[in-house]
């Protein structure tokens, strides 16, 4: 099922005007366009353009990781911006964070998106950024026989150094604590965010050290001393804590980098190029925000954000390059002449009840093979020329 058909593929210059003709279904509070197959049905609200609900339609069942914040909009203070009023599942950000004179997470996370066109297995849809000015089209693409979504973000128009990121959000509140599992490819750096992230007088509480180096999620320090073992989700109650990993370079054998999340007997993956997205953040919201709308009641959620950015600061602070003498990108270089298209893949696939964490993601004939701790391998159909057309060579 789709929306609505537009055949009209428009490639339109930032200052061209589009008129396009769409319809749309309200979905918890937000009108939302919507793509259905036999394999994945996908919602994306026409405010922000925010991507869920999605559901998998696996062979065991169907799966809906994304989350939905537990408020729909007309529940939220009018003076909040439209990424905390929509907030759910995926939505892109450019900027990565806050800006000055501009919307949190940029115009791509908070203002309208109109529908380019749309197929029976794919929707185009385009924001008219106005800080920072850029033309943005989004496109996602679903294929015959498999659950997953080929997500792009075309940008043209756009002059000067930026950070950027996707920034899916899970929904772990069905599980018990610890019984989610969570991992991460190869990284060569990882911290928790340097300065407050949750902020006693603001009502928000964490627990992990700030500043904290690791080299394990098994292993994260905490401001109590001792470590938590952030492999293991979701944690107690109480807490909004973030950290950054940045992925090891991609090789010849593992051209890509993943994120990779275990529930129950569903495992929820995320693959990228690291040239493009060089970091993980991993946005641990369980309940440690008490102000409006947070309320302490947005628990047991998961942000794994893939993004080209200084933790979530402001760009600004991402254009300070605090990483360069590790040769850690904190933006990336656009030219308003040149068109980026930044693509990533997530998907869904059934495992055995005994898969435990994911272990690797690599190459295969028909797509990707994903190894469990237990030693449990499941070949998953994908389309990777999708993902790997735009890396550049070896």
């Amino acid at each position: 099922m789709c929306s609505v058909v537009d055949s009209a593929h428009s490639h339109s210059p930032i200052h061209e005007s589009l008129e396009a003709s769409y319809m749309t279904k309200k979905i918890h509070g937000s009108e939302s366009f919507f793509l259905s197959t036999a394999d994945v049905s996908v919602a994306v609200t026409q405010q922000g353009g925010h991507m869920a609900p999605v559901t998998f339609h696996t062979s065991e069942g169907d799966f809906s990781p994304y989350s939905s914040a537990p408020w729909e909009p007309k529940e939220c203070d009018e003076s909040l911006p439209h990424l905390l009023k929509e907030l759910r599942g995926d939505f892109f950000c450019l900027p990565f964070g806050p800006q000055e004179n501009g919307l949190p997470h940029g115009d791509t996370a908070n203002s309208v998106w109109q529908q380019l066109y749309c197929s029976a297995n794919e929707i185009s849809l385009v924001c008219h950024s106005q800080c920072p000015e850029a033309l943005v089209k989004k496109t996602i693409s679903l294929r015959t026989g498999h659950t997953a979504l080929y997500i792009s973000h075309q940008i043209d128009g756009l002059h000067g150094d930026f950070s950027y990121g996707n920034h899916p959000i899970l929904d772990f509140s069905g599980l018990t604590i610890g019984e989610g599992r969570l991992a991460v490819s190869p990284f060569r750096w990882a911290s928790v965010y340097p300065g407050v992230f949750s902020n006693p007088d603001h009502g928000e509480t964490g627990i992990l050290q700030h500043n904290a180096l690791f080299s394990s999620l098994c292993d994260v320090p905490t401001h109590a001393g001792g470590s938590i073992d952030l492999t293991k989700y979701p944690t107690q109650y109480g807490h909004e804590d973030l950290i950054m990993m940045v992925n090891e370079p991609a090789t010849s054998q593992q051209p890509f980098a993943w994120s990779a999340v275990t529930m129950k007997n569903m495992v929820w993956f995320s693959l990228k190029l690291v040239e493009d997205f060089p970091a993980t953040l991993f946005w641990i919201s369980n309940g440690g925000r008490s102000a409006h709308p947070w309320e302490s009641r947005h628990t047991c959620r998961l942000g794994i954000e893939e993004v080209c950015s200084y933790f979530c600061d402001s760009v600004d602070q991402s254009r300070l390059h605090l990483l360069s003498h590790l040769a850690i990108p904190t933006t990336r270089k656009f030219t308003s002449d040149k068109s980026t298209d930044l693509r990533i893949i997530q998907g869904a696939t059934p495992v055995p009840s005994q898969f435990g964490q994911v272990k690797q993601i690599v190459p295969s004939a028909e797509g990707v093979l994903i190894t469990g701790e237990n030693g449990h391998s499941i070949a998953v159909s994908l389309d990777l020329a999708f993902l790997l057309a735009n890396q550049k060579p070896q």
